[in-house]
């Protein structure tokens, strides 16, 4: 498969051996197959629009060296579920916001950047917002940690200004006719590091929202869970912070609410962000950029667990269907996994 799409890639006319090999392919892969919808009567036409489309992007997109790079991913996963977006977008008659949780190197900017890439072949007017985007001001921040000592980062639940997504998430899902929009946005640089909301982007006529971040989606759980938790939750005041996060999870439900959709990109065991965070740090070091010590990164990314751990609170929105329209487990070298759908 990856010697025909790097023929294509330089410019060889895709021939019908080709998408034959593909389709004895995609229909020997019946998981893929109920993934995308489809099946032996409209497998020709399904590849067809994605060859094409396949085409298009290294014809338009060529200062995209991503592309190339990942050209399996781009064929399995990319392309087709950036058509499923299109084709949910036309059924629903306005804006559609598609919720992406992931945590630190599971690839969410990457996905937000490519499907822009590709929606724009259809015309589409893609935007991205972050939940970072969503923080709350560094003043008001910082009141809030003189009530609160604990919330000694940005991010855990609480530190984001939910009524101002609700508000633009609404705004964005129903626009009034030629509306322009204030989308927020957050210099994470700022105040020495401790960030601060920033002008907004104007935007009008967008047609799809990538809204992503660490725990979009996530909803509370039974507290007496937080009982017998892992670690790093190990002590008395762990478990009473994380059962204090857990409270404020459940103002962000009316938020979750406005996603039309939620995908879920799950590391094959959770652990790896902890290592990815790590080595992205050396990388930024070997730049001579200023960074943390790999001890000051293990306490940042505990800190993060012991307010919301993958463990308590991923597992659930996996195994439920009414809320997660796909999982992508992500490999320990960044690489796509299995795909599914429960």
């Amino acid at each position: 498969m990856i010697e025909i799409l790097q023929a294509w890639v330089h410019g060889h006319t895709p021939h019908p051996t080709d998408l034959e090999i593909l389709e004895q392919w995609e229909l020997s892969n019946s998981k893929g197959g109920r993934l995308w919808g489809i099946t032996p009567e409209n497998v020709r036409q399904k590849l067809q629009e994605r060859t094409d489309l396949f085409c298009r992007l290294f014809q338009e997109n060529l200062d995209f060296p991503l592309l190339s790079q990942q050209l399996e991913t781009l064929w399995k996963f990319w392309l087709p579920f950036a058509t499923q977006l299109v084709e949910f977008r036309q059924q629903l008659g306005r804006p559609l916001v598609q919720g992406i949780l992931g945590g630190q190197g599971t690839g969410k900017t990457t996905l937000a950047k490519v499907l822009t890439h590709i929606l724009s072949l259809f015309h589409y007017d893609t935007l991205s917002l972050s939940l970072d985007d969503l923080y709350k001001t560094y003043l008001e921040r910082q009141h809030l940690q003189q009530f609160d000592p604990r919330l000694i980062w940005r991010g855990p639940p609480g530190t984001h200004d939910i009524e101002l997504g609700i508000q633009v998430l609404d705004q964005l899902r129903q626009p009034l006719p030629n509306q322009t929009i204030a989308i927020p946005r957050f210099d994470k640089s700022l105040w020495s590091g401790a960030g601060d909301r920033i002008s907004p982007e104007l935007v009008t006529g967008i047609d799809i929202i990538l809204f992503e971040g660490w725990f979009v989606g996530c909803r509370p759980i039974a507290p007496e869970i937080f009982d017998f938790a892992p670690d790093p939750i190990v002590t008395i005041s762990d478990q009473q912070f994380a059962k204090d996060m857990n409270e404020q999870l459940k103002n962000y439900i009316p938020l979750w609410e406005r996603l039309d959709q939620l995908i879920i990109l799950n590391p094959v065991d959770y652990r790896l962000s902890k290592q990815w965070r790590i080595q992205a740090e050396h990388d930024m070091m070997a730049q001579g950029k200023s960074g943390m010590s790999d001890t000051e990164i293990s306490q940042f990314v505990d800190y993060f667990w012991k307010a919301l751990h993958p463990e308590l609170f991923i597992k659930p929105l996996i195994k439920n269907p009414e809320l997660v329209n796909l999982i992508v487990e992500i490999n320990p070298d960044h690489s796509i996994g299995n795909i599914f759908k429960n």
